[in-house]
């Protein structure tokens, strides 16, 4: 019956346990109910924005407005001031009201949760947000921070209002690879590594991992309307994975420190053979054997100068420089590198490079380092082998978490012995033209980009190293080396 149903809906509207208005297209609220005032005060003849927010001008980004230009309802989270206390958090619904019979304009019904009242889980979760012992950070689609926990505003200091770029780079620009822009484009989880600025200046690392925390609808469909970061700070750790790796350098050059006497007593006695060798031929004019005491000297001091160049590039801790890096441009300075000296050895060398392979933070000189130093092993192997159509293959991968390279070849492969030797100190597989040291630096370098190189070998079929470099744990840029990669061409990058 019409008169029941009048007497419901005045009684819901008036007794509701919400503060519920009515707003006009002028953002005036028409009628509040009880509630209402209670929680904001006085009402008529006012705007929303003047009770509920205290401003002389409609918020930037208005539901109400938005709600009845294309009449779909709308429900975000946001901050009211309320009568006699300070901004409180609230869940606001707007959803228009059909237009009067007699052709009036359109209304909006205005409904609030007071969402710390909400319920005892709702408050443990405001505890468990604030003393998370990581950084947590609400943002909104500008990319403003919303609300900061504890742990964020002590390092970083409050931040509440500023874009996050601002509080956490100290930049004025969006990040390159700023996962909340991506949750916010896609409505998935996206997690990276970052480097920040504390707010006493310091490097920051974290891992953050920001996923969607409020949708509401739109024409198009429900999108994304706060993002919530969840980061792991990984200063420490980071730090910690520097040392270790230092750790391991020094005690590699200890251990073949150690070696050297031994090594260096063989380079000796093989520079005194030659120099009595050399004499005696020149002694009793044997022209033969002066220059076979000669060619002796000259191995010898070749094998020198080899182990003191290798000994010194492992040894001196080069610092990486890290820049946004092609890695297939990188394979393919190796394969034209290498492919008149595997044409002249009868291998075929092959390159397979997996197609929109997207930059990376890489020391594109370390990395060719280590390539070449695998292609030129794979390329002695097959030199070694009997089996004829040998063959060598650079291979670039990629998956949602690492990247990587491979070598592979098809010639005399390793034993398990050879293969439990083949990264210690001083082993070499190819006897007096070998230091035993490309491998050591080969593994140090992928070390120092957070990766791990695995070697996959049998005798007589050939063997596999592959790098992996999971994306989470790549360097980040260094300055300098961004600076010199703006000013100048890098030979390696590929014109897009």
């Amino acid at each position: 019956m019409p008169e029941i149903r009048d007497l419901l809906q005045e009684h819901l509207f008036d007794h509701a346990p919400l503060p519920i208005a009515v707003l006009d297209p002028a953002l005036r609220v028409v009628e509040a109910n009880a509630r209402f005032l209670e929680a904001f005060g006085a009402w008529r003849g006012r705007h929303c924005f003047e009770i509920l927010k205290e401003r002389s001008a409609p918020c930037d980004r208005c539901n109400v407005r938005a709600s009845l230009a294309d009449g779909v309802d709308r429900i975000a989270e946001d901050r009211l001031k309320v009568r006699e206390g300070p901004p409180t958090p609230f869940v606001v619904r707007v959803t228009p009201l059909p237009s009067p019979a007699s052709g009036g304009r359109p209304f909006v019904l205005w409904m609030a949760s007071d969402v710390t009242e909400a319920s005892s889980l709702q408050r443990e979760n405001e505890v468990l947000f604030e003393r998370a012992p990581c950084y947590e950070i609400v943002l909104d689609r500008d990319l403003r921070v919303v609300r900061m926990n504890r742990r964020a505003r002590e390092t970083f200091g409050e931040g509440q209002g500023r874009h996050c770029y601002q509080v956490f780079k100290h930049t004025d620009h969006a990040c390159r690879e700023c996962p909340a822009l991506r949750v916010f484009q896609d409505g998935g989880e996206h997690t990276s590594p970052q480097v920040g600025m504390s707010a006493g200046g310091k490097v920051t690392r974290y891992v953050v991992t920001a996923s969607p925390l409020v949708r509401e609808e739109s024409p198009n469909g429900p999108r994304v309307s706060y993002v919530i970061e969840m980061a792991t700070d990984v200063t420490a750790l980071h730090a910690l994975e520097r040392e270790k790796l230092e750790a391991e350098r020094l005690a590699a050059v200890g251990q073949t420190v150690a070696g050297l006497a031994h090594g260096l007593k063989n380079m000796l006695m093989g520079l005194q053979g030659g120099v009595y060798v050399l004499g005696s031929g020149l002694r009793r004019g044997e022209t033969a054997k002066a220059e076979r005491g000669m060619q002796m000297l000259t191995r010898n001091l070749d094998k020198v100068s080899t182990l003191v160049k290798d000994l010194l590039g492992f040894s001196k801790g080069r610092i990486p420089q890290v820049t946004l890096t092609d890695p297939n441009a990188v394979a393919r300075e190796v394969l034209d590198l290498y492919a008149d000296l595997a044409r002249k050895a009868g291998v075929e060398l092959r390159g397979e490079l997996a197609p929109d392979l997207t930059r990376a933070p890489l020391d594109a000189e370390g990395m060719h380092a280590c390539l070449a130093n695998l292609v030129s092993n794979a390329i002695d192997a097959c030199q070694v082998s009997e089996k004829p159509d040998c063959r060598v293959t650079l291979r670039t991968f990629a998956d949602s978490e690492a990247l990587g390279f491979e070598v592979l070849d098809t010639g005399c492969g390793m034993d398990y012995e050879v293969k439990k030797k083949i990264f210690t100190t001083f082993f070499t597989t190819k006897g007096e033209g070998g230091t035993g040291l490309g491998l050591l630096l080969t593994r140090k370098i992928v070390q120092e980009h957070g990766g791990a190189i695995l070697v996959d070998s049998e005798p007589g079929r050939g063997t596999r190293f592959a790098i992996r470099l999971p994306r989470a744990r790549l360097p980040q840029p260094t300055p300098e080396a961004t600076r010199d990669a703006g000013a100048t061409h890098d030979a390696r990058e590929i014109p897009q």
